[in-house]
């Protein structure tokens, strides 16, 4: 057990639905919040959203078979089973209920979730994320530097393509981003990320976000060059309870500039036993 301005925080090894998933679950008050990270990224990677959120919030993190501490995948996997798993996991926290946020990657697992889940999930939060396969990319010169892991394992070469990756409060920010990356306890293999890109290829929510019916928030940069700025456009208008929160930094503000983007989110999610605020409308 640790404790950080937390209640309660435990980390363990789950095994279930034939994977073994590293899990950290900070534990509070009302509904937890389930965060699903970026491509090849540990848990650790999120500490600064976390940090900002209200104390009292129980979130879970968790790292992606083959990433962080999550031992590999024996085979590919797809979000659907992903989303399964991560139900299971839930089960044997004794969790009912979440909210979900997802990042990038893990902003398709979050979309996936809530499909699955109409009635476990309460709220959703996608940040910096599109609809799979079948969405605007980014430019192919950015896009084939996510190809491989190298920058969770190369402080030097994280911080060296930080700004062309990743764009907004990043700009500058070079050795920022190398401490980032050096957050990780666990860098993961080159498997698990292969498995994570294979699943994010043979996927697409370009149809069934008419069917997502919670209320969700969606968190976009202006100057985001892994996912240009008209994917969120897209994804609030195909929601039936979706919205826009526009910031002006790029793919990794929630991270990086946690202390600005956080509290739109706190206000959308809504802080225990307080109302539900308007500040997120601004899309």
């Amino acid at each position: 057990m640790t404790g950080n301005n937390e209640l309660e925080t435990s980390e363990e090894l789950i095994a279930t639905g034939g994977q073994r998933l590293r899990v950290r679950y900070r534990r509070g008050i009302g509904v937890p919040l389930l965060m699903c990270n970026g491509i090849g990224a540990g848990l650790e990677l999120l500490s600064p959203v976390v940090e900002q959120l209200d104390p009292n919030r129980p979130v879970v993190r968790f790292d992606a078979p083959g990433a962080g501490g999550s031992p590999g995948s024996p085979v590919p996997y797809s979000f659907p089973y992903l989303a399964w798993v991560l139900g299971r996991v839930l089960d044997r926290l004794g969790i009912g209920v979440v909210d979900v946020l997802g990042l990038s990657w893990g902003g398709a697992v979050a979309q996936q979730f809530a499909f699955q889940n109409p009635h476990r999930c309460r709220r959703v939060v996608l940040v910096a994320t599109g609809t799979g396969a079948l969405m605007v990319p980014g430019k192919p010169a950015v896009l084939a530097k996510m190809l491989t892991p190298r920058r969770f394992r190369d402080p030097d070469h994280a911080a060296g393509v930080s700004e062309e990756l990743y764009g907004g409060s990043v700009r500058g920010r070079g050795a920022d981003v190398a401490a980032l990356m050096g957050r990780q306890m666990h860098t993961g293999s080159a498997r698990g990320y292969t498995h994570q890109l294979v699943a994010g290829t043979i996927w697409t929510s370009l149809f069934a976000l008419p069917v997502i019916r919670q209320n969700t928030l969606v968190v976009a940069g202006l100057d985001d060059p892994i996912i240009p700025p008209v994917n969120a456009r897209v994804m609030s208008r195909l929601l039936p309870r979706g919205r826009v929160y526009w910031h002006r930094g790029g793919h990794i503000d929630l991270i990086l500039n946690a202390r600005e983007v956080v509290p739109y989110i706190e206000d959308f999610l809504g802080a225990p036993g307080r109302r539900i605020g308007t500040r997120t409308a601004n899309g």
